[in-house]
């Protein structure tokens, strides 16, 4: 019996390595710079393409994520940020066309300008405050234009037990709090953390399934950054003292501000309704990742 065989784009990042690890029956073929693609480069794509014929599904990670430099790329469509998140996309949507794949894009609450009462659903319209989020919802609108079989799926805040190459904030929160430093965060924003696990699990029924459609693939409980941090430090018996309140209003209102979204609360209830599946909260999922990090708290003095 064939294995099932899946394209990826940045499949060796820190969600879509996590995909790779928990999905082991599927044959995983990675477009990245470390495999000798570039999704830029339309040859290089096409070429990795005709080697899989046997993979009829591509999910679609690579993007440029750092939003701090993309807000200082704004505007600029020559820009790393809006190459990898709409050129590259486009390149992808072209090849996925031309031979018949399904197509997965991975994309974020950042499409949303926070303005909402209430949790983002999918009926929601992306309208972006920022480069990032700007290129990421063009890169939306290219994937519904394109008459394809696919599906966007939007995902928020992920964290996971370990990954080397980058810190997420859950763990940056955890190792500073390890190393007694203050940890400060805004009171006034909601954030949906998500556990990777659950992105990578989850996506499997994506790509059994092959809907054509948008989901919010993220976890089951909305707060705080500032409330986010108390819990992480609770969970892992740290200094809760640590953890200081500040404010986006005030940081809104500093020279240079990017601009931030106040209310980035997204629902899953259409994923968990039309899949069976339901990630995490915040707070089981910080108990499951200490439960994989074998995490032992030393005794307070």
């Amino acid at each position: 019996m064939n294995r099932l065989e899946v394209i990826g784009t940045g499949l060796s990042g820190l969600v879509g390595s996590r995909i790779v690890e928990l999905n082991p029956d599927i044959v995983f073929s990675d477009i990245s710079l470390e495999t000798g693609v570039n999704i830029l480069d339309r040859k290089q794509l096409e070429q990795f393409f005709k080697k899989h014929p046997q993979a009829n599904t591509v999910i679609h990670l690579a993007a440029f994520t750092d939003t701090n430099a993309a807000w200082e790329q704004r505007g600029d469509k020559s820009g790393l940020c809006y190459q990898l998140n709409v050129t590259g996309t486009q390149n992808v949507i072209n090849l996925c066309r031309e031979q018949g794949k399904y197509l997965v894009v991975i994309s974020t609450d950042y499409v949303f300008d926070g303005q909402k009462i209430g949790k983002y659903t999918e009926k929601d319209m992306p309208r972006p405050l920022e480069w990032y989020g700007q290129t990421k919802a063009m890169a939306e609108k290219l994937v519904l234009d394109s008459g394809l079989l696919a599906s966007i799926v939007r995902i928020a805040f992920p964290y996971r037990a370990s990954f080397g190459p980058k810190v997420d904030l859950v763990r940056k929160i955890i190792g500073k709090l390890q190393n007694n430093e203050p940890v400060t965060m805004f009171t006034d924003q909601i954030t949906t953390p998500t556990f990777i696990d659950d992105i990578a699990l989850g996506l499997r029924f994506i790509i059994d399934k092959k809907p054509n459609d948008v989901y919010h693939l993220v976890g089951s409980s909305s707060q705080s950054p500032f409330e986010m941090a108390k819990k992480v430090a609770e969970t892992f018996n740290l200094d809760t003292n640590l953890v200081k309140p500040s404010s986006l209003e005030d940081y809104l209102h500093t020279p240079n501000a990017r601009p931030f979204a106040r209310n980035l609360a997204l629902s899953n209830n259409k994923f968990v309704s039309e899949f069976g599946f339901t990630p995490r909260s915040l707070s089981s999922g910080l108990e499951e990742l200490r439960r994989q990090l074998a995490f032992l708290p030393s005794p307070r003095s």
